[in-house]
């Protein structure tokens, strides 16, 4: 039906960059809100950035001023610039959209596989 993929994750050293992607694909009417989020081991998945569909953004304060998260409408598809990226970055990010299937009125929450970002010297 729909499917979030992510891509772009691997190992890295402190310092360095990444870019995610996350494409969208199936029977989709529109996609609301996409976001990242990231689960480290033994910890809870937190929120990482945000955008709304006209571009607005959010970021965790632990983020800020290194990661950009934007979007592509044409191509359902968000993506995630992982700037001076730190040990503490590591984790599996998780792609998130807010969905609305050709065959509903309703939007959805769906969420992607995960993509591992290791970061470490």
């Amino acid at each position: 039906q729909v499917q979030l993929v992510e891509s772009g994750g691997g190992l890295v050293q402190p310092g360095e960059s990444l870019r995610l992607s996350c494409a969208a694909s199936g029977s989709i009417f529109s996609i609301n809100a996409m976001g990242w989020y990231r689960q480290a081991p033994g910890k809870e998945r937190e929120l990482v950035a945000t955008i709304t569909s006209r571009g607005r953004t959010n970021y965790a304060d632990s983020v800020k001023g290194r990661f950009t998260i934007s979007r592509d409408n044409a191509k359902n598809t968000v993506y995630l610039q992982m700037n001076s990226l730190k040990p503490g970055d590591t984790a599996i990010y998780y792609c998130n959209a807010d969905i609305r299937p050709t065959s509903s009125n309703y939007y959805y929450g769906e969420w992607g596989q995960g993509t591992q970002v290791t970061v470490s010297s």
